[in-house]
């Protein structure tokens, strides 16, 4: 499969999978209670997974999902937003690791 085809996918996933959440969103609290657990277990990390894929990798998307789930579980949102940005951070952190290792030493002079 090529990437521009992987990448139309994902796109198309995370999109669609957003519509419901924008319906828990904006719905009425009487009518989407009883969507509350698709919406935050199904519908959120399945938008997670097909947006950390396209922007960071099938890595980062495997470990951004279960910190997401693990954290909103344990201890709320707030801790589970938080989860995300030391992922973010931590990724960035290791691609400014690997660019630096892989300057040459003719280069670092």
């Amino acid at each position: 499969m090529s990437a521009a085809s992987k990448h139309a996918i994902l796109r198309w996933i995370h999109l669609i999978f957003t519509i419901p959440i924008l319906g828990y969103i904006y719905g009425e609290p009487s009518d989407v209670q009883q969507y509350v657990g698709a919406a935050r277990y199904i519908f959120v990390p399945v938008v997670i997974l097909a947006g950390y894929w396209m922007y960071a990798g099938v890595i980062f998307a495997i470990i951004g999902v279960p910190l997401w789930l693990g954290a909103y579980r344990l201890s709320g949102f707030g801790a589970a937003l938080l989860s995300q940005v030391v992922l973010f951070v931590a990724r960035k952190i290791w691609l400014m690791v690997r660019a630096r290792q892989s300057k040459t030493p003719a280069q670092q002079a």
